[in-house]
């Protein structure tokens, strides 16, 4: 069963376009690892300070296998900067706080085919 990692971040607005920068700039480091299956930054649009980072993951093992590898070296400087709100070489911290949700998916629903927008 899939699982759901939704890290909630508290960006300040001077943050915001750093944050995104930094996302931006490590486009793809993910996308291969195993278990992996989806990728969302969703940017605050009224009412919150606080982005969310949604990621779905085959299972927790997959999910905690990025965490201690690809992650980790990345976020330790082993990548070109980080996308994490704290990474990258010489930056300080993007979000001012981080908090990891974890969720089952039970129930999902796609488009028909031919359906349209």
């Amino acid at each position: 069963m899939s699982i759901v990692k939704i890290n909630v971040l508290t960006v300040p607005s001077e943050q915001r376009e750093e944050l995104e920068r930094r996302f931006a700039s490590r486009a793809g480091a993910v996308e291969s690892s195993d278990g992996f299956e989806w990728f969302e930054l969703l940017r605050p649009v009224e009412g919150t300070d606080r982005y969310l980072v949604y990621t779905r993951w085959r299972d927790e093992a997959s999910f905690q296998a990025w965490m201690s590898g690809p992650m980790k070296s990345a976020h330790q400087g082993g990548g070109s900067g980080s996308g994490r709100p704290g990474g990258g070489a010489g930056r300080g911290p993007a979000a001012s706080d981080s908090t990891v949700w974890t969720f089952e998916v039970v129930q999902q629903a796609a488009p028909k085919p031919g359906a349209e927008d």
